[in-house]
């Protein structure tokens, strides 16, 4: 499996924790989409300041596999690849890992659609992110 290009530092919130005292499942997928939404701007898919209707992607599907807890105030990171490519869809794979040791504490796997909202329709994924994702991950991504 090839390694992560990309990874994002995030901050572990007091508001992010459930009542036992770490991170609760659903912030995994927020995790998820942050670290998602810094990888397209570190690639130049889409502008900061540009309005996320203009992004041209849908979230399709969704899988999180938990590995470990997440305590407040523990350092993590979030991997990010691309690891396919199709017509209209790709899949992007994630890696949540303590920042200090390595120590992987939950991946995943999301699918993204190409989307107009103007026309609420699916489209293709466009050649030009085709050519910045395969520059990017230095490989060509499957399809």
């Amino acid at each position: 499996m090839p390694e992560f290009r990309f990874y994002y530092p995030i901050e572990v919130r007091y508001g992010d924790l459930d009542p036992q005292g770490h991170v609760n499942n659903a912030k995994y997928l927020t995790y998820f989409e942050q670290a998602r939404v810094h990888y397209l701007l570190r690639l130049g898919m889409f502008d900061e300041g540009q309005s996320f209707t203009n992004i041209g992607i849908i979230l399709a599907d969704a899988h999180v596999t938990f590995l470990a807890s997440i305590r407040f105030g523990q350092p993590v990171r979030v991997g990010v690849r691309t690891s396919r490519l199709g017509n209209k869809s790709m899949t992007m794979e994630y890696c949540l890992e303590d920042a200090e040791n390595g120590q992987e504490l939950a991946t995943g796997s999301t699918v993204l659609v190409g989307y107009d909202y103007r026309t609420n329709e699916t489209i293709p994924i466009p050649e030009e992110w085709r050519e910045k994702i395969n520059r990017f991950e230095g490989l060509q991504v499957a399809g």
